[in-house]
């Protein structure tokens, strides 16, 4: 089993209740829109894996690949930063989308908390919303969910206190 942490559109600014919240995962997946000072010190906590996003710059570029396709715990996983979601993928990625469809689609960008299940792919997608303070969402969030016997299941949002 793994419990991920999954954390997007940090913008620069890392609330350092992330750590409590992320103490207990295995790993911490970023999905893009790192900015300055974010991906060192969560990269010294736990393993990181992350794309970068729009407004990332050279470095984050040069350690985060633009899109992530792997395995955990036997489940395709496919992240990438604008991704759009089931109905409406972006045109990047949807020839990828349909002709060999992950079972987990994370993207981040929107800044709006997104969970759903495409059953025409049998893909379940998420968008974590944004943990940041810059942007148009309300609510900072963050998603907890564990990954066992190709199983993705114990998902939470966590809600982060104030903009």
């Amino acid at each position: 089993m793994k419990k991920i942490g999954l954390i997007s559109d940090t913008h620069g600014y890392l609330d350092e209740s992330v750590f409590k919240h992320f103490e207990d995962c295995d790993e911490i997946w970023h999905v893009g829109d790192f900015g300055p000072n974010v991906a060192e010190p969560l990269a010294a906590f736990k393993p990181l894996r992350g794309v970068y996003g729009n407004i990332d710059d050279s470095e984050i570029r040069s350690d985060f690949p633009e899109q992530n396709r792997f395995s955990c715990e036997g489940v395709d996983v496919l992240m990438i930063h604008i991704g759009g979601y089931p109905g409406k993928y972006a045109s990047s990625i949807k020839s990828e989308i349909y002709t060999k469809p992950p079972k987990l689609f994370i993207t981040g960008h929107s800044h709006i908390l997104k969970v759903m299940y495409d059953e025409k792919l049998k893909c379940l997608h998420i968008n974590p919303g944004a943990a940041g303070k810059n942007g148009w969402h309300k609510v900072r969030t963050l998603v907890r969910f564990c990954i066992t016997d190709e199983n993705i299941h114990t998902l939470e949002v966590i809600e982060l206190s104030g903009r």
